[in-house]
């Protein structure tokens, strides 16, 4: 009797036991389980206010288009262009660095009128400019009868007057010397030289 009653106590207490330790298991799982349920509540929350607008403004810096400095269009630079005049041959070259761009014929000044030599600079461009006569005072616009020509390129100025290169009306007499200290060229040259250089391009006259 006693026995038995050890042994349906020793019965009873490990029943109590495997309980207790089913109680503990399923608690820490139902733990488990809220605990991952507030997570994925709080992600829903998150997501929910992390709306990506329904209207993007296409102002907004985020949608704007940003051009590569490396794939925008290069202005061709003229800061390395260079005109050299020879009186005696009477022609003026274009250089683009070391590169001759073209040679040019031009009509020189005649004695006593001579085109200054040295070092010098452009300081005036215009496209068929207007040509105001140095005594009169009379104004010629742009045309045939204008001795100007197609474009001016003023490249000294001093007490005596303006010097530059220029086109002209009276193309037979390039090559020879009549002008006043200006350097006369084709109407279609000057335009072409016109193009090559900038303010600021050297001008460097030889005899």
């Amino acid at each position: 009797m006693l026995l038995c009653i050890g042994t349906a106590g020793v019965l009873a207490l490990a029943q109590w036991q495997m309980i207790a330790g089913r109680f503990n298991t399923d608690s820490s799982q139902i733990a488990s389980l809220q605990m991952r349920e507030r997570s994925q509540q709080s992600l829903v929350v998150l997501e929910q206010s992390i709306q990506p607008l329904s209207n993007p403004d296409p102002q907004s810096p985020a949608n704007s288009t940003i051009t590569p400095l490396e794939s925008k269009p290069k202005t061709a630079a003229k800061t390395d262009a260079r005109v050299v005049v020879s009186l005696s041959k009477r022609h003026v070259q274009v250089y683009q660095g070391s590169q001759l761009l073209d040679k040019y014929a031009i009509a020189v000044a005649k004695p006593g009128w001579e085109t200054p030599t040295g070092t010098f600079q452009v300081l005036e461009m215009e496209q068929d400019p207007t040509w105001v006569h140095p005594i009169t005072g009379i104004a010629v616009p742009p045309g045939n009868n204008n001795p100007l020509g197609a474009a001016w390129i003023g490249f000294l100025s001093n007490e005596v007057g303006e010097i530059g290169f220029h086109g002209t009306n009276q193309e037979e007499l390039i090559g020879e010397a009549v002008s006043h200290g200006c350097l006369r060229m084709r109407n279609e040259d000057v335009k072409e030289l016109y193009a090559h250089i900038a303010k600021g391009t050297p001008v460097i006259v030889e005899q």
